[in-house]
């Protein structure tokens, strides 16, 4: 089963309300608690856009890389458009619902924030996740549509992460 794309007006509506969220909750707080580091190759799936992609390629810097996926074309052209205006070089896109096309154990982290709910097939995108994440790489996620055991069973049930550890209900799982 597919995931459904939203609109573009409902993209354009949601991207309106992330720049007001984003000024109460300062995106660059999820990034220090995924401890994105200098020289990484991250991967912000759902990346919407761009917030979480944005505040990554900072903490990134120049000698590391950062994939901005999502499933919408407008919000990798937002991200595309937003990386340029602030000089952001190694920031790439690629418009994904579920197969990345990226090589096996070549992420070092990635960061799924609040968008797992909208996935249609959880069990194929955590396959994924494990698939391109390197050995004892992290998953770093939240989605405030589930509780906290409800998201250490959905990622943690197939044997491919655990839990490493979690702050302000993001939770940081380590590739087995």
């Amino acid at each position: 089963m597919k995931n459904k794309k939203q609109s573009n007006l409902d993209f354009k509506c949601m991207s309106f309300f992330f720049k007001i969220r984003d000024i109460f909750h300062n995106p660059i707080i999820k990034i220090k608690n995924a401890d994105i580091r200098q020289g990484e190759t991250v991967l912000d799936y759902g990346c919407g856009p761009g917030s979480y992609s944005l505040a990554a390629a900072e903490k990134i810097g120049t000698t590391g890389k950062l994939i901005a996926a999502d499933i919408h074309p407008l919000a990798l052209k937002k991200v595309r458009k937003k990386a340029k205006k602030m000089g952001y070089n190694i920031i790439e896109t690629i418009q994904t619902d579920c197969d990345t096309k990226l090589d096996d154990e070549s992420i070092d982290r990635i960061i799924c924030f609040d968008v797992l709910h909208g996935i249609s097939n959880k069990n194929n995108i955590i396959k994924e996740f494990y698939r391109i994440l390197k050995p004892n790489s992290i998953l770093s996620l939240d989605d405030h549509h589930y509780n906290e055991d409800q998201i250490i069973d959905l990622i943690t049930s197939k044997g491919l992460f655990k839990l490493a550890y979690s702050n302000d209900k993001q939770y940081n799982f380590i590739k087995i």
